[in-house]
Parts: structure tokens; sequence; C-alpha cells
């Protein structure tokens, strides 16, 4: 991919490489791997963005693990709308299991906030958050981010699994905004 790459009205320049996001991955498999050994998680991989990702750690997981899909949605463009549609829900059980959710990116944590209570009606034993990306300075939780690779500033990313409007998911390098 190119150094710069325009989607639509946005021109974006090369922010994380693969090579990097692969080593962070490594790094964050081997501590799931140690953590969670012998309790089995069901990692719960948030749809669309969280693909990429979930497929590179998910191949390097070798404890004994299952894996499903939500889609939750509350993005427009470039902003959230801080609205959270569930559009895919949970299909099995997850009374006392230990679940990580799997995330692209978190930013104010206001998707992740809400798909969480909706976990907690359903009692799991634990709830962890593995994510690629997270901006500290918009996060507006206290919840812990218990896995994450890279914290990044306040400015929008697209590749590896994210998009703006749809666009951009298909680079395997992340790129940041040059103008907002």
């Amino acid at each position: 991919m190119p150094d710069t790459w325009k989607l639509e009205d946005k021109t974006f320049t090369k922010f994380i490489l693969n090579d990097d996001i692969q080593a962070k991955i490594c790094e964050l498999s081997d501590r799931i791997n140690t953590e969670l050994a012998g309790k089995k998680p069901l990692f719960v991989v948030v749809l669309n963005g969280a693909f990429i990702f979930a497929s590179d750690l998910l191949k390097r997981v070798t404890i004994d693990c299952e894996i499903t899909f939500v889609k939750l949605s509350s993005y427009q463009g470039t902003m959230s709308t801080g609205v959270v549609q569930q559009i895919i829900g949970l299909d099995r059980d997850i009374k006392g299991r230990t679940i990580v959710i799997i995330e692209d990116i978190v930013d104010t944590g206001l998707t992740l906030e809400r798909f969480r209570e909706v976990l907690a009606q359903m009692e799991p034993a634990e709830v962890k958050v593995a994510t690629c990306l997270l901006k500290p300075d918009a996060f507006k939780n206290k919840f812990p981010i218990d896995y994450q690779c890279f914290s990044i500033p306040n400015e929008f990313v697209v590749g590896y699994g994210l998009d703006y409007d749809g666009l951009g998911r298909n680079s395997s390098d992340i790129y940041k905004i040059l103008e907002a």
C-alpha cells in the first residue's frame, strides 16, 4: 500500500506497519495463553472491524477456547453517534464463562460499556477486553482494557479492519487521517 491513501474525501498517511502489529499480537497471545490457561474462554469478536485483528490473534491462541461473533455499531463517518445498535447477538449461554471481547479499537468506550452491560445480565464469570488500538485520551470509562496492542492519539484511523464509511478495511497497515 502507498504511504498516503485517499478514501472518498479524506486522505490518510501510513501510521502503524503490519510487522509492528504482528509483533504486538505475538506478545498479546502469549499473555492470553498464560493468563487464561485452563479457563476455556469464549472469544466474542465484534464485527465488522475486529475480524482481521481477531483472525491474527486467535491463530496464535493455543489454549482451548470457543469463538463467536457479534455486530455492534455506533459510528457514522468519522464520529461516534453515541447510539449503540446490537445487530447480531450472542447465540449461546455464557453463564459462568470467561468472556474475552475482541475489539479493533476502543476510543470513548461507550459501545463497549453498553455491550458489557448486556453481557453482565447473562452472568459470565468474568469479562475481559482485548483490542488492537486504544485511544486513552478519548476513553471515558473506568472498566479495564485487559489486552491491547497499541495506545494511539485521539485521531481517526483506517486499515487493518478499520474503515471510513465502509472503505479502507483491506489494508494490512494502519493509516491515520491527515485532515479531519
